[in-house]
């Protein structure tokens, strides 16, 4: 797997978040105390994720507005391989810390441990990994993205008929604690019955092949929750061209404004959720400013301010996830809506 390892252009990315979130940071407003000067590795995913684009471009913004430095390194597959050169590199280049969204909860473990021991602060961000020492930087609740998914769905087809979910890659951490929450949200409906899930693995052709064959094996589908930005957006792309499905199947997940907004204003999907992949970053960017910076340790109970966004508590561990800090509850968009996000 090809590895790509590029310094992020920050002046161009703190201008991109500033006009499209309004959540500029200044140097100012972190604590006195924290560092500067430091080098962070950003590990996404994959580098062809527009999703992990914007999230990292807000993991670049707060670090430049403290005066470190952001590397995007990572492969082009959503897996753990593709990764752990990226964390050797960050090792190797002596790295004040790391921001990674995990391909794999526990086979990034090994690698990120050598991080730990050579002094890195590690922070995992939008996808968690079951390793010790290190904080998650949660989107929201993960109980409440599982079951907002699933109750959104059924009030648009009447709490009843056979759904299924498109998923990224089977190993997602994120996408499989969800899916958890999901399943148990369900026992709520008696009448709607998960039939399969398939896995697109964050690619658009993947995902629609998987889509195609759920559309071919279940043609009497209600309802697909597509968890992942590029899955729900491969399935929107597909249903607008084929709108006769429309009259029986209701897409909803998890997807970007920008994405979606053509499909939301068309009437292909009413209604999906997220929150603003730019302030995750930003937080995720503070967080492990101040980690490495010594300010806190990651540990339940530290404090500290992430820019323009505010004061934030860490968590203790809760239902198999470590220490964690939770950006806010997700979004839903609609029509009345959308038009105001262009993130």
């Amino acid at each position: 797997m090809k590895l790509r390892n590029r310094a992020i252009p920050l002046v161009a990315i703190a201008a991109m978040v500033a006009s499209m979130a309004g959540i500029g940071a200044s140097a100012s407003q972190a604590a006195g105390t924290l560092k500067s000067g430091q080098t962070f590795y950003l590990i996404p995913k994959d580098t062809l994720n527009p999703y992990e684009t914007l999230e990292d471009g807000g993991i670049a913004s707060a670090l430049k507005a403290l005066g470190d430095t952001a590397v995007v390194s990572s492969g082009t597959a959503d897996t753990a391989d593709a990764q752990i050169p990226s964390i050797q590199a960050a090792i190797q280049a002596h790295a004040a810390g790391i921001v990674i969204a995990g391909n794999d909860p526990t086979a990034l473990c090994p690698s990120l441990a050598q991080a730990v021991a050579a002094g890195i602060a590690v922070v995992a961000s939008d996808s968690d990994v079951t390793c010790p020492n290190h904080l998650f930087i949660n989107q929201a609740v993960t109980s409440t993205i599982g079951s907002s998914e699933v109750d959104l769905l059924a009030k648009e087809i009447g709490s009843k008929g056979q759904i299924a979910i498109l998923s990224a890659a089977a190993t997602a951490t994120n996408q499989n604690s969800w899916i958890v929450y999901m399943k148990k949200e369900l026992k709520k409906y008696p009448n709607m019955k998960l039939v399969s899930t398939v896995y697109g693995n964050d690619d658009p052709a993947t995902s629609l092949t998987v889509l195609q064959g759920l559309l071919s094996a279940y043609p009497n589908l209600r309802g697909i929750i597509s968890p992942t930005t590029v899955g729900i957006s491969t399935a929107a792309q597909y249903l607008d061209t084929h709108k006769s499905l429309l009259k029986h199947l209701t897409l909803t997940g998890l997807g970007l404004p920008s994405q979606m907004k053509k499909y939301v204003l068309d009437g292909t999907c009413a209604k999906f959720e997220l929150w603003n992949p730019i302030n995750l970053g930003q937080l995720a960017g503070y967080a492990a400013a101040n980690i490495a910076s010594g300010v806190i340790t990651g540990a339940a109970g530290d404090n500290f301010t992430a820019g323009s966004l505010g004061a934030y508590t860490v968590l203790p561990a809760a239902g198999g996830t470590g220490p964690s800090v939770v950006l806010g509850p997700p979004f839903v968009f609609d029509k009345t809506n959308i038009a105001k996000f262009n993130f």
